[in-house]
């Protein structure tokens, strides 16, 4: 039995791996990548784990007390986004949504929500609403509602058309097809994703409060400023702990639900 001839690559996949190794040399050159200097501070990093350890766990009760609060606002800003990005989310799939018109404008804002970081959201909201956990709310509700409205979207887009069509036949609306066809459908898949935006939305949570969105990113970034890495160690072993149990507990609650 003849052997089968393999094919050779064509000159197209040459030209593509030529290229992505060009900008690879180009990344490595504009963001000053060198191992070199890495290995060549470690007099600095051995200083600085030195000032870090042990923890000063005097401030555990305050890092506690702020990593609720963290919690609290990862809570909201994916709670408060529901209602938004479900609606967006409707109006952004096309199973639910004939018009055309809408549907443009509907993936349009998602798409702007989701462009711009939750971080830029937060500097913003601090401006308007002062310093503390309400703009870190506010930005992860807006940014939240991009992400998740356009998730939900293609969740939707992706059910099974009979029902629908059978709907529609029988000459339901758009918001008919959507309620007792598209939804119940896809209940179990939005709520996974909603578990999931809430697990990143608590991490995400840390680092707004490093632009003084309030929670223990604050603390992390009042640690920095004033040189007192030991408490900055203890913050981030808090953070650590709660960042495993909301991954734990979330990924528990999604497997009930598969």
């Amino acid at each position: 039995m003849k052997p089968p001839t393999r094919k050779a690559p064509s000159p197209l996949a040459f030209i593509v791996i030529a290229v992505l190794i060009g900008i690879h040399v180009l990344a490595w050159q504009g963001t000053g990548f060198s191992p070199g200097a890495l290995v060549e501070g470690w007099r600095g990093m051995a200083d600085f784990l030195d000032q870090s350890f042990p923890p000063d766990l005097g401030v555990l009760t305050e890092s506690l007390e702020a990593a609720v609060i963290t919690l609290y606002i990862g809570l909201l800003g994916t709670t408060f986004s529901i209602p938004f990005a479900l609606l967006l989310g409707i109006l952004a799939a096309r199973v639910t949504t004939p018009n055309a018109w809408t549907y443009q404008v509907a993936r349009s804002i998602l798409s702007v929500l989701r462009s711009v970081p939750d971080v830029v959201f937060a500097l913003i909201f601090v401006t308007a609403v002062g310093l503390g956990p309400f703009a870190g709310v506010l930005a992860l509700v807006f940014h939240n509602t991009g992400v998740m409205g356009k998730l939900w979207a293609e969740a939707m887009e992706e059910t099974d058309p009979g029902p629908r069509e059978a709907l529609r036949v029988a000459g339901a609306s758009g918001a008919q097809i959507a309620a007792n066809a598209v939804l119940p459908a896809v209940l179990p898949q939005m709520v996974g994703l909603l578990l999931y935006r809430f697990d990143v939305n608590v991490r995400s949570s840390l680092v707004l409060g490093l632009v003084g969105a309030g929670g223990i990113g604050f603390l992390i970034n009042q640690s920095i400023k004033l040189f007192r890495f030991d408490q900055m160690v203890t913050h981030i072993i808090v953070v650590v702990l709660v960042v495993v149990i909301v991954d734990q507990l979330s990924a528990y609650v999604r497997r009930r639900l598969a």
